[in-house]
C-alpha cells in the first residue's frame, strides 16, 4: 500500500492506493515545512481518522510539498511524518519536482506551477532546473491564488471594486481594512488566508473585472516566470498544474498566445497522474 501526498501550502491531498487502485483519500491543511512545525503537522495527521486507520499498512509514501526545497526541509518534513508513520519508508520532494513528474513523466519540458502559490521550471527528464524564481507569498507568486487574494484584497481596502463586488465581498466575508490588516500582520498563515479568496474568483469568475484581474496577473506570472525560462530553452514543451491554472485555462491559453507561445497540457489536479506514475 501506497501513499502519495501533494501539497500546496494552503491543502495538502492524499491519496491511499493498492496496487494502482485508490482506497482512501483526504485533505488538510497545507504541510509546508517552511511554515508549519512539528507540532502543527502532527496534529493536522492526528485529526484524519482516514490516516490513523491506515498508518500501519502504509508501506511506501511520496510526499511532494511547498517549501520543501532544501535538503534540510526534506529532511525534516520526513522525520516528522515518521514519528506518526511508523511503518512506511517516506520520501519527501518539492511541489516543483511533483509537477514535473505530474506532467512530463520521464520527458523534458517546461512546467510552470499556477496553484496557491507559483513557480516555473525546466524539467530535463530527471530533475527541475535550479532558479532563483520561488520567493514565496511576500516577494513573488505572481498569478497564484496567493497574488489574486492579495490583489482582491487591496482593491477592497482601497474601495476600488466595482459597486456589485465592493457590496458582494462586504456581505460573503464580513470584514473591514482593520481586520484584513491584522489577519495578515498579526496572525498566522497569511498565506493560508490570503488564497482562501480564490474562492472568490470563482464564484465572479464570469464577471468582466474579475477577468481582468485574472488577466493582469497571468501576464505579470509570464513576464516573471515563463518567459525568461522559454528564453533559455526555446521549443520545449510547456505544461501547467495547479488549481489557477487549470480553472482559468482560457485565459492561461490566451496569455501565452499573446506571447507566441502554446501550451502543451495543464493539469488542475496533479496528484493523479502521480499516483499513476509511483503506482507503476
Amino acid at each position: 500500500m501506497i501513499a502519495i501526498v501533494y501539497s500546496g501550502s494552503k491543502t495538502a491531498f492524499w491519496k491511499i492506493a493498492r496496487e494502482g487502485k485508490i482506497i482512501a483519500e483526504c485533505t488538510m491543511p497545507g504541510i509546508n515545512p517552511t511554515f508549519n512545525d512539528q507540532k502543527a503537522i502532527l496534529q493536522y495527521l492526528n485529526k484524519k481518522s482516514i490516516l490513523i486507520n491506515h498508518a500501519e499498512s502504509i508501506k511506501k509514501i511520496y510526499v511532494f510539498a511547498a517549501g520543501a526545497s532544501s535538503d534540510e526541509r526534506r529532511e525534516e518534513l520526513a522525520n516528522t511524518l515518521g514519528m506518526f508513520f511508523k511503518h512506511s519508508k517516506i520520501t519527501v520532494k518539492d511541489d516543483l519536482y511533483g509537477a514535473a513528474i505530474s506532467a512530463c513523466y520521464n520527458n523534458p519540458g517546461i512546467v510552470g506551477i499556477l496553484g496557491s502559490g507559483a513557480n516555473c521550471a525546466y524539467f530535463d527528464g530527471k530533475k527541475p532546473e535550479k532558479n532563483n524564481f520561488g520567493l514565496g507569498y511576500v516577494f513573488g507568486d505572481e498569478g497564484s491564488a496567493n497574488y489574486l487574494g492579495k490583489t482582491l484584497l487591496k482593491l477592497f481596502i482601497q474601495n476600488k471594486l466595482p459597486a456589485d463586488l465592493q457590496k458582494d465581498f462586504e456581505l460573503k466575508y464580513n470584514m473591514d481594512r482593520a481586520q484584513i490588516l491584522e489577519r495578515i500582520y498579526k496572525k498566522p498563515m497569511a498565506q493560508q488566508f490570503l488564497s482562501s479568496f480564490f474562492e472568490f474568483f470563482m464564484e465572479y469568475r464570469e464577471h468582466k473585472f474579475i477577468l481582468s484581474i485574472i488577466d493582469n496577473a497571468f501576464e505579470q506570472y509570464f513576464q516573471v516566470y515563463m518567459l525568461p525560462t522559454v528564453k533559455q530553452h526555446p521549443g520545449k514543451e510547456i505544461h501547467f498544474v495547479g488549481l489557477v491554472a487549470g480553472n482559468f485555462q482560457d485565459q492561461l491559453r490566451a496569455t501565452a498566445k499573446k506571447h507566441g507561445l502554446e501550451i502543451t497540457t495543464i493539469t488542475k489536479e496533479p496528484i493523479y497522474n502521480l499516483l499513476n506514475y509511483y503506482s507503476n
